[in-house]
């Protein structure tokens, strides 16, 4: 059974910066597709950014494009996303979520994904 559990969250104001890590447990198999979505009351979840782990392969959302990075140092350590240069409206709760095999050419849709985080709380104050 694979788990993914999130931490890292907090609060800061804007122009500040966070590190969030996702730790997975239960892989079988390599190539994975991991993920960071977010989700804000009142709002739909968005997918922000993704990896394919081993090739590094990432994507972003324009939203967060320049400003979060993705990242893996090897296919058993967690999968960080570092968020600088935050803004209010990068407020919400922030999971993670992973699928076996490579990430599709679009990988921040929600379906793609068979396994989900708790998520962590992320507030930017102005």
């Amino acid at each position: 059974q694979v788990q993914l559990v999130e931490s890292g969250g907090g609060s800061v104001q804007a122009g500040g910066s966070l590190s969030l890590s996702c730790a997975a447990s239960g892989y079988t198999l390599s190539p994975r597709c991991v993920g960071w979505f977010r989700q804000a009351p009142g709002k739909e979840r968005e997918g922000v950014a993704a990896i394919t782990t081993g090739s590094g392969n990432t994507y972003y959302a324009d939203s967060v494009k320049g400003r979060f990075t993705i990242s893996q140092d090897n296919a058993k350590n967690p999968v960080y996303l570092q968020m600088n240069s935050l803004k209010p409206e990068d407020t919400a709760m922030y999971s993670c979520a992973a699928h076996y095999g490579l990430c599709s050419l679009r990988p921040l849709g929600t379906r793609e994904y068979n396994y989900w985080g708790q998520g962590t709380q992320v507030t930017v104050s102005s």
